[in-house]
């Protein structure tokens, strides 16, 4: 069965609600970013791979993380300070600001890409470990609707530690536990190779 099928059933089976974002006011998100760009960019790319960049995020997916900081499905210090003090409507005008914005390109180790672009685009066989671009695109832009975040224009150092911290179980605000049965199958080695690949994705 397909990635993409299985999200499906898993969606259908969960009753979850849409994660489509009733369309946030992109002013107002501008207005309220500016106590996030320290972090994260004036216009939401990031200039440290400690910090994820949000620019061109989808505002489904930055809104559901928003929402799961402020609930603690998701747990950071820093984030979870940070959207003590917004509410709803705040929440879908960032979101929607972060996708009107243009992602940059990345740095990347070009020595990976090779590894990287196999993992990305057709999985690792021995280990049964899925094709990122199943759920995240050929062109690693993901699936708003669906829930599945954009990738380009995101530090690879960010997303390995993310890949680290859904195997280690410190991350586990994923639909189905759908990125953690992946990854527990990766190796370090493939998470920076894998991560090298989609930062070069243009």
């Amino acid at each position: 069965m397909k990635a993409s099928q299985i999200a499906a059933m898993i969606l259908a089976l969960s009753g979850l609600v849409s994660l489509t974002v009733n369309a946030g006011d992109i002013e107002a998100g501008k207005a309220k970013s500016a106590v996030c760009a320290a972090c994260h960019g004036a216009d939401g790319n990031s200039s440290n791979g400690a910090w994820p960049s949000l620019a061109g995020q989808h505002a489904s997916y930055t809104y559901k993380q928003l929402t799961d900081f402020k609930a603690g499905r998701r747990n950071n210090a820093s984030m979870s300070g940070m959207v003590a003090l917004l509410n709803d409507e705040d929440m879908k005008n960032l979101a929607a600001f972060y996708e009107s914005q243009r992602a940059k390109a990345m740095a990347f180790d070009g020595e990976m890409i090779e590894t990287g672009e196999s993992i990305y685009r057709g999985g690792i066989t021995e280990t049964k470990v899925a094709a990122c671009m199943g759920c995240h695109s050929p062109s690693g832009v993901g699936n708003g609707p669906a829930g599945w975040p954009s990738l380009k224009g995101q530090h690879p150092e960010y997303l390995v530690t993310q890949l680290q911290s859904f195997k280690q179980g410190t991350r586990a605000n994923d639909t189905g536990k759908m990125m953690r049965n992946v990854v527990v199958r990766m190796s370090d080695e493939e998470m920076k190779a894998v991560a090298a690949y989609i930062a070069g994705i243009q």
